[in-house]
């Protein structure tokens, strides 16, 4: 089984199947929808404080795989002695502007000045709540290797990342950090794009993450498509799947998956484990902003699934089946 590169038309690239965004056709019934919705779309107790015994990260993992989850889809994956970081956003607002948008549910556990020393950090689309200019700025002047989708480097560029410690990615593409860890792009089903104009002319992806010992699936943001499958096929199997389950709705039923389709992406994946991600950190849709995870428990359950859901800021090592259950103490 091969995966296949990316595919453009008319200069915007194109999803492995069709696939329907949110156009302005659904905007009137969408607005309709958020000024009725009823749902605790924003915690009503606030959540937190998480904190990170940074003092942690002294130590490698024992298992050779450790996970500190910052936040939606920001993590600090520690694996076979490398330290990847991906899509960090640590600013309060998921936007264009930190005087509106998607505010936190809570403060990210630690600083970014805290964090161990990185050996890279992957970028997979340009959305605002996957690339935050503001906590990019912060690598400004380093010499740390940034992995991107096709196009997006322009923006990394433009936060001060020197052009040389970037290398963009087209779906099968692979790159070497150091000699002993692979990190392939992979297709998703999604869109791209930071404003009205320009709308997909920079590629979307998931990432393989191969290790001297372990084998994991960053999907970063996806709709189901039977893609999934052959990413199993062919890079699998994996010793954990980090999935999005949050954000999904009715009027866009394509471009996330929710906590049903993303389980059948783990089964589709060939893979061990599932951490949930995406979830319980912005507002970005009308379901509670719980809903995801307890949704995800009982598709589990049903599908015989073993879930790895570790508390915000905490390094968890993978070694087996873990649901700390952090939220349940902070619903209404």
């Amino acid at each position: 089984m091969s995966i296949p590169a990316s595919t453009k038309q008319d200069n915007k690239f194109l999803n492995p199947i069709p696939t329907s965004e949110v156009g302005f056709d659904k905007m009137l019934p969408l607005m309709k929808a958020y000024a009725t919705n009823k749902a605790e779309v924003v915690p009503h107790k606030t959540l937190g404080p998480f904190t990170t015994d940074t003092s942690v990260y002294q130590s490698p993992p024992a298992s050779g795989l450790r996970i500190t989850w910052v936040g939606h889809s920001s993590l600090l994956i520690e694996i076979d002695g490398r330290t990847i970081l991906t899509d960090p956003i640590w600013s309060q607002r998921a936007s264009f502007t930190q005087l509106m948008g998607p505010r936190r549910f809570f403060n990210p556990p630690l600083k970014l000045s805290e964090l161990p020393p990185l050996d890279a950090i992957i970028i997979s689309h340009d959305h605002y709540d996957h690339l935050d200019k503001a906590t990019i700025k912060f690598f400004a002047g380093t010499t740390i290797p940034f992995f991107c989708s096709l196009g997006v480097s322009q923006h990394l560029e433009s936060c001060g990342i020197i052009k040389n410690f970037i290398t963009e990615l087209d779906w099968s593409d692979s790159i070497m950090i150091g000699h002993d860890c692979v990190i392939t792009a992979a297709p998703a089903r999604h869109f791209s794009g930071r404003g009205i104009i320009g709308r997909n002319e920079t590629l979307w992806s998931s990432f393989v993450i191969k290790g001297k010992k372990h084998n994991i699936f960053f999907g970063a943001d996806s709709g189901y498509f039977p893609g999934f499958k052959d990413i199993g096929e062919t890079f699998g199997p994996f010793d954990l799947s980090i999935l999005e389950i949050g954000a999904y709705g009715e009027y866009w039923p394509d471009i996330h998956m929710g906590p049903d389709k993303a389980s059948n992406a783990q089964l589709d994946l060939n893979s061990k484990l599932m951490m949930p991600i995406h979830w319980g950190t912005f507002n970005l849709a009308l379901h509670d902003w719980f809903e995801p995870i307890e949704q995800l428990q009982q598709h589990a359950t049903d599908k015989n699934i073993a879930l790895f859901v570790p508390e915000p800021g905490k390094p968890t090592e993978v070694t087996g089946a873990y649901n700390s259950g952090w939220w349940r103490k902070f619903k209404s």
